[in-house]
C-alpha cells in the first residue's frame, strides 16, 4: 500500500473530494482553507536598482537604440515574447533563455512600469519604501512582516525565512521573528565542547529559555527567541539532506533558491522565503546582449530561477510556490557615458515578475514610449525616466488576497485590489 503524507492527502485528496463532488459547504471551506495553507511565497529581491529595459526590451521602440547606443541590444538577439496591449513589440534579455521557455508554458507574468508616485531614487529609501509598503512613511514594520503577524498563534518559528545575512525590512514584524539562514548547513549550535557535551548545553539552555518570566519583558523575548531558533534546528537539518532532481548553479544565489527548494520540499512550514541577488546598481560597464555586467547578473538570474523551476516541478511542488521578483526602482534611460563603460544612472518606473504553476503568465501593463518629448505622458522628469502606470502594492495586494487567503486592505493600510492585474 502506498504511503500517503497527511500534507498530500490535504493537497489534493480532500480537495479533490469537494471540488469533484457535491460536498458540504463547510468541508468545501476545509479544503479552501488547507489549500492557501500549504502555499508558499518565494521573494526574488535584486538589489540595486534594476535596469527593467535591458531585462524587457522595447527592441521596435524609435527611441530605443539613439537613447541608448552603447547599451542597446540588437534586435536579432532579444527572446521574443510577443507584444502587450498597447501594441508595443518586446523581448527579453538573450541570456534569459531559461524565463523565456517558462513564460512560453504559460507560468511567467511580467507586470510592466510598476513603482509609487515621486519614485525615490536612494538606494536606502526605495528599498525600505517596498518593504514596508508605504511610500509616506518608510519607517514601520513591513508588509510581509505585518502578514506573518496575522497568523493564528503560536506562530511557527520557521514562518518566515530570509536566506540573506540581516532580516530584510520588508519581513520584519512586531510580534514574529524571522531568521536569516542564508547556509542551512551552517545553521546549528556552537559550541567548542564535543558532540555528546554540546547536546548538554543544548538541552540545558532550552530548559532555562523555557522557565516563565514575569515582569521581566524583555528577558521573556530573549528567551522566546532562544526558544525559537533551538525548535528550528532540527527542521533546519533536514534541508542539508536535500537531494535536488537537477543542478543548481555554485553561486550564492542558485545555492540560495537550492535551499528553499529543500525547505518546500521536506515540509518544515515556511509560509514566505527572501532570497536576494545583488549587483544591479549598475552606474558603469553595463555592458548589452553577452558581455558586462548586466548580461552576467542576467545569466545567475535566469539559470537560478530556470533550476529551481525545473526542481519544484519535477517534484509536483510547483502549484504549491509562488516566485515574486522586484526592484527598488528602475533605471534612467539615457546610457550615462558611451562605449564599454557606459551604464545607467538611478530611474523611476521598474517591473515586476512573478512565477509558478498557479500564474496567468503574460504581459501586463503597456510600455512607455521612449520618445524624449517633455510632454510624453509616459515618461516623467522631462522625459528621462519610466512613469509608473502599476502601483506595487496592487500586486502585493494580490498575492496576499489571492494566494496567502490575508487582508491585503488591513495589512498594506489602504486598498489597492483595484489596479491589481490577474496574475493568479
Amino acid at each position: 500500500m502506498t504511503r500517503v503524507s497527511r500534507r498530500r492527502f490535504i493537497r489534493d485528496g480532500v480537495a479533490a473530494f469537494t471540488v469533484g463532488f457535491a460536498a458540504p459547504a463547510f468541508l468545501s471551506d476545509i479544503a479552501r482553507a488547507q489549500g492557501v495553507l500549504s502555499r508558499n511565497l518565494v521573494v526574488v529581491y535584486l538589489s540595486g536598482g534594476n535596469d527593467a529595459l535591458s531585462t524587457l526590451v522595447p527592441y521596435q521602440d524609435p527611441f530605443y537604440f539613439s537613447r541608448r547606443p552603447a547599451l542597446a541590444i540588437p534586435a536579432g538577439q532579444v527572446l521574443q515574447i510577443g507584444s502587450d496591449t498597447g501594441g508595443t513589440t518586446l523581448g527579453f534579455h538573450p541570456r534569459l533563455t531559461g524565463l523565456h521557455d517558462i513564460f512560453n508554458q504559460g507560468r511567467l507574468a511580467i507586470v510592466q512600469r510598476t513603482g509609487y508616485e515621486n519614485s525615490s531614487r536612494s538606494h536606502f529609501q526605495g528599498t525600505d519604501i517596498w518593504g514596508t509598503a508605504n511610500p509616506a512613511s518608510p519607517s514601520g514594520s513591513g508588509w510581509l512582516g505585518r502578514y506573518l503577524d496575522t497568523l493564528p498563534l503560536p506562530v511557527d518559528a520557521l514562518a518566515g525565512w530570509s536566506a540573506t545575512q540581516e532580516t530584510p525590512r520588508a519581513l520584519t514584524a512586531s510580534t514574529v521573528s524571522v531568521p536569516s539562514i542564508p547556509d542551512a548547513q551552517a545553521y546549528s549550535l556552537s559550541s567548542p565542547n564535543s558532540a555528546a557535551e554540546a547536546l548538554n548545553e543544548r538541552v540545558a539552555a532550552t530548559r532555562m529559555a523555557s522557565h516563565v518570566t514575569t515582569g521581566q519583558p524583555h528577558l521573556s523575548f530573549v528567551n522566546g527567541t532562544l526558544l525559537g531558533a533551538f525548535e528550528t534546528l532540527d527542521r533546519v537539518a533536514l534541508v542539508n539532506a536535500y537531494a535536488p532532481s537537477v543542478v543548481y548553479p555554485t553561486n550564492g544565489f542558485g545555492q540560495a533558491l537550492r535551499t528553499v527548494a529543500g525547505s518546500i520540499a521536506a515540509g518544515i512550514g515556511t509560509r514566505v522565503y527572501w532570497v536576494q541577488l545583488g549587483g544591479f546598481d549598475t552606474h558603469a560597464n553595463q555592458g548589452n546582449a553577452g558581455t558586462g555586467a548586466y548580461a552576467n547578473l542576467m545569466g545567475s538570474f535566469n539559470d537560478g530561477l530556470a533550476a529551481f523551476y525545473s526542481d519544484l516541478q519535477n517534484q509536483s511542488l510547483l502549484n504549491d510556490t509562488l516566485v515574486l521578483q522586484f526592484s527598488e526602482f528602475g533605471r534612467r534611460i539615457n546610457e550615462n557615458g558611451s562605449g564599454a563603460t557606459a551604464g545607467t544612472d538611478h530611474g523611476a518606473a521598474g517591473m515586476m515578475m512573478a512565477m509558478g504553476g498557479g500564474v496567468r503568465g503574460g504581459i501586463f501593463g503597456t510600455a512607455a514610449s521612449l520618445n524624449p518629448d517633455p510632454a510624453n505622458p509616459a515618461l516623467e522628469r522631462n522625459g528621462t525616466d519610466v512613469r509608473h502606470e502599476t502601483d506595487f502594492r496592487a500586486i502585493y495586494a494580490k498575492v496576499l488576497d489571492g494566494w496567502l487567503g490575508a487582508n491585503s486592505v488591513a495589512i498594506l493600510g489602504g486598498d489597492f485590489r483595484a489596479g491589481a492585474p490577474a496574475i493568479i
